[in-house]
């Protein structure tokens, strides 16, 4: 499941007023924070994975980015003590995800910047909607908004998608599955939650899920079975089964 929301950021300098942003609307019943976590931007949770988490996947999209010399175009054009502020447009009808992952990467960058939003994520937002801004240091801000930029597009284009098969497939719901980009698993699973549809397996050690692979490799559905059953009484592990094959759906036919 793929797919790109497109929004952008307009920077203004701390002397411009935010009634320049265009078609910027009033930020009523926003929440402020100092780039921290705020319960209001995490209204759906991610998913946890035992042995990476969403903070390693900012660290490393931020060290891609700055290599090992930071942002040389801002270093030359900007002054260091520069503040601006900037406001988070939305180019596309759809529904909003990566809010919270957003004031991760702010925090991230710099605990200092002070960020608002207007909606959370799951809300729908419409094209040209002003619907978050962050203020601070202008090297942190133009550091930080192109990889929050770029995971809100990635979730919100997921979420959007999902969303609408969510609904058009109710009262059954929706599942992904493990044909996520690399590295980016739970952001992308993430963002199926975001959008109404539900998490299957994280990774291949939450569920075992027996396809034909298994099947012809073992011997056949039964044995597949029967070998699960003794790995599961070995290892002491209560774990969800399922079985993929066209063999069972032969069968159910």
């Amino acid at each position: 499941m793929s797919g790109i929301l497109s929004f952008s950021s307009i920077v203004l300098p701390d002397w411009c007023s935010t009634s320049s942003c265009r078609r910027g609307v009033r930020m009523a019943a926003a929440h402020t924070t100092h780039a921290g976590l705020s319960l209001e931007a995490m209204a759906i949770k991610p998913p946890s994975h035992p042995t990476y988490d969403l903070n390693g996947i900012i660290k490393l999209a931020l060290a891609e980015d700055a290599g090992n010399r930071g942002d040389v175009t801002c270093m030359a054009t900007i002054p260091v003590d520069m503040e601006v502020e900037a406001c988070f447009l939305a180019k596309e009808d759809g529904i909003i995800a990566g809010i919270a992952l957003a004031e991760m990467v702010f925090q991230e960058v710099d605990p200092s910047l002070k960020v608002e939003w207007s909606r959370k994520d799951g809300d729908y937002v419409c094209k040209g909607l002003q619907f978050g801004k962050v203020y601070g240091r202008a090297h942190s801000i133009v550091v930080a908004e192109r990889i929050a930029l770029n995971f809100m597009q990635r979730m919100s284009g997921i979420a959007t998608l999902t969303k609408a098969m969510a609904d058009a497939a109710y009262p059954a719901y929706i599942l992904e599955t493990r044909k996520t980009a690399p590295g980016l698993r739970l952001v992308d699973k993430w963002a199926v939650l975001i959008g109404g549809g539900r998490n299957h397996r994280l990774g291949l050690f939450d569920m075992v899920l027996i396809k034909d692979n298994h099947i012809s490799i073992a011997g056949g559905i039964s044995n597949a079975l029967r070998s699960v059953d003794q790995y599961l009484e070995r290892e002491n592990l209560q774990m969800e089964v399922e079985v993929i094959s066209a063999y069972v759906k032969n069968i159910v036919n």
